[in-house]
């Protein structure tokens, strides 16, 4: 705008026959509408020869670049029929675009009028957010990705603890007490990235290491197996024989889907909580106690 100023002082003169001595700071009066930015399409408010000392006497602009500068005339809109865009109200948003997993959806808006004589240009007409397709074909994998894993610290696993009476979990999951006739061969662990995590897992040393772009490991232990009764049952051994019988499957709950994002939520600080998503591809494999971070409850 400082550069503007200059060029109107070279051209005082030239600018005094141009706007035939219009002062009254009126792109009318002085019969002006330029497009895109001339310093030259300019009214000057107070004489020529005055000293200006009020900022509401120094000159304004009659061109398109003023709207942009904040330095136009009074009238320059109307005199210069300068119309902005506009857009209607959002529309509903979409269906997620993927029925299971994760996915996008989307909502638009249209153009009612469209920007005239250097008016403001129209904005975004489309918006995503991401989402979550629950229609999976797999009843367990519905399941699973509305799941929420309840954590503890690893230091509170039963198998590192075998003369412990006082295992919180034994005390939550006693419905749950046929899981504890299959032998610790059936425990194993899961990755996962930290995708979101609230502020209060960043005050707590126990459960810093839940930060976004940290990868877990988190233990599921005898105790908080459970029966998947959604998954098909599957063979004790990776290889099944045509006579060997088929065997539930155990789990613990929450342990996610590969690929997917799921939440988390600590069971000793349930202000710490937030998203991740699994790492471990296919049938989890046992792990030592030594290797996971925190246990499913």
């Amino acid at each position: 705008m400082g550069a503007r100023y200059v060029l109107f002082a070279v051209l005082l003169l030239p600018l005094a026959v141009l706007i035939g001595g219009a002062y009254g700071g009126s792109c009318r009066e002085a019969t002006l509408c330029c497009n895109g930015r001339d310093s030259s399409c300019v009214v000057q408010k107070a004489p020529l020869n005055a000293i200006i000392e009020d900022l509401n006497d120094k000159p304004c602009y009659c061109d398109h670049a003023c709207l942009k500068l904040g330095d136009c005339c009074d009238d320059f809109k109307s005199h210069c029929g300068v119309i902005d865009c506009i857009v209607s109200e959002w529309g509903q948003w979409s269906e997620c675009d993927t029925a299971c997993g994760n996915g996008m959806m989307s909502r638009t808006r249209i153009i009612e009028q469209k920007p005239q004589n250097g008016g403001k240009h129209c904005p975004s007409l489309v918006q995503k957010r991401g989402c979550q397709g629950l229609k999976c074909h797999n009843h367990h994998d519905r399941k699973a990705l509305r799941e929420t894993a309840l954590l503890l610290p690893a230091a509170l696993s039963k198998s590192r603890h075998e003369n412990d009476t006082s295992d919180i979990r034994r005390n939550l999951r006693l419905r749950y007490k046929n899981a504890f006739k299959h032998n610790r061969g059936n425990e194993y662990c899961v990755e996962f990235e930290v995708i979101k995590a609230t502020k209060a897992c960043h005050k707590d040393n126990t459960y810093r290491g839940l930060a976004e772009g940290e990868r877990v490991i988190v233990r599921c232990d005898l105790e908080a197996l459970h029966e998947d009764r959604s998954a098909e049952p599957v063979a004790s051994n990776s290889i099944q024989d045509e006579d060997e019988p088929e065997t539930p499957k155990y789990r613990c709950r929450g342990d996610g889907l590969t690929g997917r994002n799921t939440r988390f939520t600590t069971l000793a600080m349930p202000a710490c909580r937030g998203k991740w998503m699994r790492l471990t591809v296919g049938q989890p494999k046992k792990c030592p106690s030594s290797d996971a971070q925190f246990i499913f409850v």
